[in-house]
């Protein structure tokens, strides 16, 4: 059987892309932008929506950024997230109601890094590719994550904490969890572009699992290192909290970075829970559950007195 799902994805010109969508208790706006140093974006994100009759296998949101050249890394990030989206609706393997969904999440992550190493072997001029890749399954009250690189995906809770979902595949933040290193020495090191793991970069990828528990007012947001090394924790949490919409939150994260410098490409795609969603019944077996941060005083006054 085939599910037939509606695809938003892009930049396919190496150029800008914005597109925003509305679901029932969802929203979601993507923005990729070339940035202001690269001659063209070799990111791409996608939203993809199942049809009538699929809407319990989730709905499927995806950055990766490419690497490799521009050739490379555009095809790279281009082949992983046509993979994954084809892969997750595709491979459910008799469980229409969506409880394999962290299995289907993982798999369409392991295709994907098959694709891009038989595509590298058969083309030279596209040896070496890779890309990393963030994707975040939406089925109900439950949020799936998959990661692979440096890309992110945070939460923004609705008691307006931000928590980081994701731990970056790299070796700067490889030194920052050993105590090496802090988090401001590792945005501006001279190898913070040096990633662990990608997709495409050998055979039998590792792919991270995560489970969130979603509510009424929640919010996630998925984006390349991009906006990630030039927008700060504080600055996602305050572009995501309150009445901010999805499109807001992303246009306004997005133009931050560009205020920067923007030596790299940027893209964010910023999903809402604007309804109570409803109770999935998909597992969590296989995924590391996501603890809400608690709103904390001490927190606050951290978030006061940073720079």
């Amino acid at each position: 059987m085939t599910v037939e799902a509606t695809i938003h994805s892009g930049p396919y010109d190496g150029g800008n892309y914005e597109h925003h969508w509305t679901g029932a208790y969802l929203e979601a706006h993507l923005i990729s932008d070339v940035g202001k140093r690269r001659p063209a974006n070799e990111d791409m994100c996608a939203a993809a929506i199942p049809g009538p009759g699929s809407e319990s296998l989730g709905m499927l949101f995806v950055v990766a950024d490419g690497m490799g050249g521009a050739r490379g890394g555009a095809y790279a990030s281009r082949l992983a997230v046509g993979s994954i989206c084809s892969s997750f609706f595709n491979a459910f393997h008799g469980n229409p109601n969506g409880s394999g969904a962290p299995e289907r999440l993982r798999g369409a992550l392991v295709d994907a890094n098959s694709r891009i190493l038989s595509e590298g072997r058969q083309n030279p001029g596209l040896k070496g590719m890779g890309t990393t890749a963030s994707a975040a399954a939406v089925l109900g009250d439950q949020a799936y994550v998959a990661q692979v690189g440096d890309s992110r995906v945070y939460a923004a809770w609705s008691n307006g904490e931000l928590q980081q979902v994701t731990e970056d595949h790299s070796y700067v933040a490889d030194q920052v969890r050993q105590g090496m290193m802090d988090e401001e020495e590792a945005r501006t090191h001279a190898m913070r572009n040096l990633i662990t793991r990608a997709l495409g970069a050998r055979e039998g990828v590792e792919v991270d699992l995560y489970a969130v528990q979603l509510a009424q007012g929640d919010a996630l947001l998925l984006c390349s290192d991009g906006l990630s090394n030039m927008v700060k924790d504080g600055e996602i949490e305050a572009a995501l909290a309150g009445e901010s919409s999805p499109e807001r939150a992303a246009r306004s994260l997005v133009r931050q970075a560009l205020e920067r410098g923007a030596p790299d490409n940027v893209t964010a795609v910023v999903l809402q829970v604007t309804a109570a969603p409803p109770e999935s019944s998909a597992s969590a077996r296989n995924a590391v559950e996501v603890i809400p941060k608690k709103k904390t005083l001490l927190g606050k006054l951290k978030r006061i007195l940073s720079p």
